[in-house]
């Protein structure tokens, strides 16, 4: 394994840590600031939509330098943004610290997934993806549970700046393991936009948007959720978050390694999968054994849809995959918020906390009809330039 996924994969647990541990801790920063949870909530929301708002528009400058220093400047912007989010004397203030981290997010996960697929041969680009985003899932078994407990223990403001010094963490390996390529030659802002013009390539979103925002309709409100109506105490939410950690950590890399063999094969599964077990969590969040397995299967599930998602759009994008790849990443946190949002709203209708349960296998069950869809058109695609060749020749 090339030590650049390495420093990749630092980086993705420190951005991994600061995206999810704000849901463990949901209740004691609603409480100082004296908010509701559904307001608090905007705390997901609004880190959400910074990722889907920076991802192509510092991508878009980062075109003018190589892809190491533009690494390095995402992480020194999320350093940045946690900093402040540890200081916030009032909860706006937070919310911007949320947003300016954020904007680091998409950019980072998109440039890192070009160079990690750049790193390895044709066949094993979703593996290396995978690798990278291995930082991401150990972040849900160590970082946001570590973070959860310090935050309950010492203060929520103590967790945020050991998120900022992560942060620190990531940026030093990505100086010290990340090759310097220089420059990409004939890429410019007119050949990564380019890349839209492909079907595909938004159907890959549309499909990133509404499966994983599946996912996170029930987690962003998982607190609230295991203890209010599974009976469990505040503290075993930690424990919770770990197998939900878990649970990603696995599908992320069976998601990788199935998706080199068969990718739409492995999005149907995934996905089908992911609304069924949601549609159940409805049930099982009712019962504490029952609920903490669905909630590892649903960890797995939804990650298992992230390489195979990510590469699909390197391939309908190859010859300028930075911009499309970044826009996925944002795709992924567009979701996150939209679901945030539905889900919040089904509990401010008093519809209960299990509601964004239906939210989610809602959302998922939409991105598998548009994967067969996807899958379609690509057949359909593929026959036709069989049938020019066999013309030509």
């Amino acid at each position: 394994m090339p030590l650049a996924l390495v420093a990749l994969a630092i980086g993705a647990f420190g951005i991994g840590t600061t995206e999810f541990v704000i849901m463990g801790l949901l209740p004691e920063v609603a409480g100082e600031f004296g908010v509701s949870i559904p307001v608090a909530g905007w705390l997901v929301t609004g880190y959400a939509l910074g990722v889907v708002l920076g991802a192509p528009l510092l991508t878009v400058l980062g075109t003018r330098v190589s892809r190491k220093k533009m690494l390095m400047a995402l992480m020194g912007l999320f350093v940045v943004g946690n900093a402040l989010s540890a200081v916030a004397p009032v909860f706006a203030v937070m919310l911007a610290g949320r947003v300016v981290a954020s904007l680091a997010h998409g950019a980072f996960f998109g440039v890192g997934s070009v160079v990690a697929a750049a790193l390895v041969a044709p066949e094993k680009k979703a593996s290396a993806i995978s690798l990278m985003f291995t930082g991401l899932t150990l972040a849900t078994v160590v970082g946001v549970p570590g973070g959860t407990m310090i935050g309950q223990a010492t203060g929520w403001r103590v967790t945020f700046g050991l998120v900022a010094a992560l942060g620190v963490v990531g940026l030093l390996g990505v100086a010290k393991l990340v090759p310097e390529t220089g420059r990409p030659r004939g890429v410019t802002v007119r050949t990564e936009f380019a890349a839209f013009r492909n079907a595909q390539v938004w159907l890959a979103m549309a499909m990133t948007v509404l499966g994983y925002g599946g996912v996170f309709a029930a987690i962003t409100y998982i607190t609230p959720m295991m203890i209010e109506v599974a009976g469990y105490s505040p503290g075993a939410v930690t424990w919770l978050l770990v197998l939900f950690g878990v649970g990603m950590f696995v599908g992320n890399l069976v998601g990788g390694r199935f998706a080199d063999r068969a990718l739409m094969p492995m999005l149907f599964v995934s996905l089908g999968a992911l609304s069924a077990t949601l549609l159940l969590f409805t049930v099982t969040a009712h019962d504490r054994v029952l609920a903490a397995i669905t909630l590892a299967l649903i960890g797995a599930l939804g990650f298992a849809t992230v390489p195979p998602l990510q590469k699909w759009v390197l391939d309908q994008a190859a010859a300028a995959p930075t911009l499309a790849s970044a826009a996925n990443i944002g795709a992924f946190n567009l979701g996150n918020a939209l679901a945030a949002w539905l889900g919040g709203t089904a509990i401010a209708a008093g519809l209960g906390y299990t509601a964004p349960n239906w939210v989610g296998a809602v959302l998922s069950g939409t991105a598998l009809v548009l994967s067969f869809v996807a899958a379609h058109l690509d057949r359909r695609t593929k026959a036709a330039e069989r049938a020019l060749a066999g013309a030509l020749s």
